[in-house]
């Protein structure tokens, strides 16, 4: 984008996100609110951001009560930053972070805003808790009732079937499947063997370990409640007592999909700092990295495809756009949603059909190498609080791209109802 002449990159400044647990264990006590003001305050401590005024600040959640209708700016009040400072929700399920991070860097390259933050947070232990909706109904009766007769007919109408709570579920509303049956169905049509998907998740587990115990973390995850780093890491692990597992979706000899290949339920929360490169500079922060596309898309599957697999085609779609091939990277950051979604995605593009009939490729994509995929662990080991994940990535990225000093970096998140966000970074 041109702005008084001048292209604007946008510069990625750095994140900051306090670790990711399981859910209903070391955050059961917290809001959405509390986990995101946490990560802002990562931010903003980082940067020396206290009372400054920001040009955006955009984020989510996925699960939120209907009272965090306007979550990111009463965020934004609690966090320190000058009430100036706007705020938006946005929310694209498991890419919502990544989105926020993509319209906050578009508004930079427009010339719209200098600097902002792009972030989410999720936690199912604080998951809101509603009642059926024929009860909803009678209490609208009893609120619209003119006398107290009509009130009183009203709340007759109450029976006990009417206090059954109804807790919200990860199910595709047009499907009715959960997202772990979905993908069960996308690794039988891949063919993606189990010994593949433990293997992946043994890699999450033994990278993200390493990365904690050098200390790569460090700046990028500040202690929160009890927590001090992501509780669902297992140095234990092993590809054995992966294998000795059970599938959970498919209970059948068919099943591949187990709770050690799969991620957990998180909690957690997220932010990044986006900024045009004179913003920066005049406030002597670092450009760790550039974010220099985004692409999102979205496919059918409800009649022709698989529930995560829009990201083959958005980085597909992305590539050429930005006229790169897909070994054209230093690193890869792939949600692991689930091994075998993101084993799937790694053979889709391996395949000339696909690539061919699907993406409308003279061939295939190619392979990756798989040294440089979540090369610090991913989503299986360090978890998925789902609108928080995006954030995580990006921050990851530009640390990674900063430290190799060179280089290009492609991220890929599915989400539910059938849709994909990437981006490409590159270092400065």
């Amino acid at each position: 984008m041109l702005h008084d002449g001048r292209a604007i990159r946008v510069a990625v400044v750095g994140g900051s996100r306090i670790p990711f647990c399981r859910s209903h264990s070391v955050y059961r006590n917290y809001t959405n609110k509390d986990l995101m003001v946490a990560a802002l305050d990562g931010v903003i401590n980082r940067f020396d951001l206290k009372g400054q005024t920001l040009g955006e600040v955009a984020l989510g959640a996925v699960i939120k009560h209907s009272s965090d209708w306007s979550l990111a700016r009463e965020c934004v009040i609690e966090s320190g930053l000058s009430l100036r400072t706007p705020a938006v929700d946005l929310q694209r399920a498991c890419g919502t972070s990544l989105e926020a991070a993509i319209m906050v860097a578009n508004k930079i390259a427009l010339g719209q805003i200098e600097a902002g933050i792009a972030g989410g947070t999720d936690t199912v232990s604080d998951a809101p808790v509603v009642y059926p909706d024929a009860y909803r109904r009678i209490l609208m009766e009893i609120h619209r009732a003119r006398s107290p007769m009509a009130r009183i007919k009203s709340i007759f109408k109450i029976r006990p079937k009417h206090f059954k709570p109804q807790f919200p579920g990860v199910t595709e509303p047009r499907t009715g499947l959960s997202m772990g049956e979905s993908t069960e169905i996308i690794a039988k049509q891949w063919n993606v063997q189990r010994e593949h998907q433990d293997q992946l998740a043994l890699s999450s587990h033994i990278k993200a370990a390493a990365a904690y115990d050098s200390g790569w973390f460090d700046d990028l995850v500040v202690p929160f409640g009890d927590a001090e780093e992501d509780n669902n890491i297992r140095r234990d692990s092993t590809f054995e007592k992966l294998a000795a597992l059970k599938p959970v979706f498919d209970k059948s000899e068919e099943g591949t999909m187990t709770a050690g290949n799969s991620t957990a339920l998180t909690d957690g929360a997220a932010a990044v700092l986006l900024a045009s490169e004179d913003w920066a500079r005049k406030k002597n922060l670092p450009i760790m990295a550039y974010l220099t596309f985004g692409k999102a898309s979205a496919v059918d599957f409800i009649n022709d495809e698989g529930l995560l697999m829009a990201p083959a085609y958005a980085v597909s779609d992305m590539l050429k756009q930005a006229n790169l091939s897909l070994q054209d990277f230093d690193f890869y950051e792939i949600h692991e949603a689930f091994a075998a979604q993101t084993v799937a995605t790694l053979k889709a593009w391996q395949s000339e059909d696909f690539c061919r009939n699907k993406l409308g490729r003279n061939e295939p994509l190619g392979p990756i190498d798989l040294a440089r995929l979540n090369s610090k662990g991913g989503s299986i080991a360090i978890g998925h609080p789902f609108a928080a994940t995006g954030a995580r990535i990006v921050a990851t990225m530009a640390k990674l791209l900063h430290e190799n000093g060179s280089g290009r970096g492609l991220i890929s998140v599915c989400t539910a109802g059938g849709m994909g966000v990437t981006a490409i970074m590159e270092a400065p």
